[in-house]
């Protein structure tokens, strides 16, 4: 592997990480600017239709996840970088200038597949040109970006909704506010594209993948960069076991619950008392406290080691989640209720959010590298969209406190099988980790 210079390794997983930060901005946005462009478009009172606007640009990060692994194989880790940062542009003007609402959900999906190869593809690309010393903090980078795009989209959302209580700025907010909240991305945007064609290709794609084509060359193999050849080679009985890690981890992620809170920040804090504009007011607050505890992960990640640390979040959220279930069940309001949110954002922030895409990194084989990030990066997002819509259903037919509780109970579970089945990552090459949980 090719060695860079310590500032020029800072750099390239820098701007390989702010697919993250675009990733995080595109995904939060839409919390803050589901209250106007749903009376807009005339579908307040429509939950399903509401649900459609919320989880299209989940689907789109499906689709995105599952073609990135095999074409990042066949076409490289930065083509596939260039082409998220053209999506997420893109989809920034065509949402915020569409007045149909079929056009601004096929915006939304072309920013979802953005998302969906920049989630695959920033983490793996990091972790390949990062030195095992210090790979776990860089790949850690890749999360600090996207909170820190989440923040971004929380300060943008409260700083363009004018206050809901006047008229005027109602009809301001209904109008444009929305649509300056999809246009903010741009800017940031153009600059990852920008950016990106200064980033080197990967090194281990270099040496691995493009060196087997080579190879190929002189011994034809019509199928090698299929998607159905990858995909039969990662469920072959070798890889199964470490399969089956990566896509609990990835799955799981999702279905601790955490992402429900930014997703549905309004349901959430209403739920706890406070009216729209104090909604906003506690999102930030929680989108400070992710970024806070993002950094904490940073330094965390080298000492503890990506194993405690993921049963540190398994275990605290569950916690968490059983406690802030009580307190919905109970009827309590205020401040209580938002310091169980926050500590709930935190304890994800440095644990369960950048550990789970440093495992996803360096748990697989070079030779399944790719298609085995797109796989677990789909089986997050498919987590993504089931955690996304069904949170309205659960909370209406079970209350806040029934679904909290259900999350608990899914942190319990996962927190018992990484207990027994997740190894430690830190400090190891990725040749020692191949070795060490692929067996012959």
């Amino acid at each position: 592997m090719q060695s860079y210079s310590k500032g020029f390794l800072y750099f390239i997983c820098a701007v390989s990480a702010m697919g993250g930060l675009l990733f995080g901005y595109d995904w939060v946005v839409i919390g803050g600017a589901k209250p106007f462009y749903e009376l807009y478009f005339a579908i307040s009172h429509s939950p399903l239709m509401q649900g459609v606007a919320m989880t299209t640009a989940l689907i789109g990060c499906l689709v995105g996840a599952m073609v990135a692994g095999a074409a990042a194989d066949k076409y490289g880790r930065k083509p596939l970088l260039m082409t998220s940062a053209v999506l997420f542009t893109v989809s920034a003007v065509a949402t915020g200038l569409f007045n149909d609402f079929t056009l601004f959900n096929i915006a939304r999906f072309v920013g979802g597949i953005g998302i969906g190869v920049a989630s695959a593809l920033a983490p793996m690309y990091i972790a390949e040109v990062s030195p095992a010393e210090i790979r776990g903090r860089m790949v850690s980078l890749n999360q600090m970006t996207i909170v820190l795009g989440i923040l971004g989209a929380q300060i943008v959302n409260m700083l363009l909704a004018r206050d809901t209580a006047v008229a005027e700025s109602q009809a301001w907010n209904v109008e444009w506010g929305w649509r300056w909240m999809f246009w903010a991305e741009t800017a940031p945007a153009a600059l990852f594209l920008l950016m990106s064609f200064f980033i080197p290709e990967s090194p281990v794609y270099l040496s691995e993948v493009r060196g087997k084509r080579l190879e190929a060359r002189d011994y034809p193999q019509p199928q090698k960069y299929s998607l159905t050849s990858h995909l039969s080679l990662l469920t072959s009985k070798k890889y199964r076991k470490v399969l089956l890690l990566g896509l609990v981890i990835a799955v799981f992620q999702q279905w601790c619950g955490t992402n429900v809170i930014f997703n549905y920040a309004q349901e959430i804090f209403v739920g706890a008392g406070f009216d729209v504009d104090g909604m906003f007011i506690n999102i930030v607050i929680t989108g400070i406290a992710n970024v806070v505890f993002t950094f904490v992960a940073l330094y965390t990640i080298e000492k503890w080691g990506r194993r405690t640390l993921i049963l540190i979040g398994a275990g605290g959220l569950g916690l968490i989640y059983l406690t802030l279930g009580t307190c919905y069940f109970m009827g309590m309001t205020g401040m209580l209720m938002v310091a169980l949110v926050v500590a709930a954002i935190s304890v994800y922030a440095m644990t369960l959010g950048p550990v789970t895409w440093t495992l996803l990194a360096e748990i697989f084989p070079h030779r399944v590298r790719g298609i085995a990030m797109a796989t677990c990066t789909f089986a997050l997002w498919v987590g993504c969209c089931t955690l996304t819509f069904s949170f309205p259903s659960m909370n209406a037919a079970l209350g806040s406190s029934g679904t909290f509780w259900i999350y608990s109970g899914i942190c319990v579970c996962a927190f018992i099988y990484l207990l027994r089945n997740c190894p430690e990552t830190k400090g190891k090459s990725l040749e020692e980790l191949e070795k060490e949980l692929v067996k012959s």
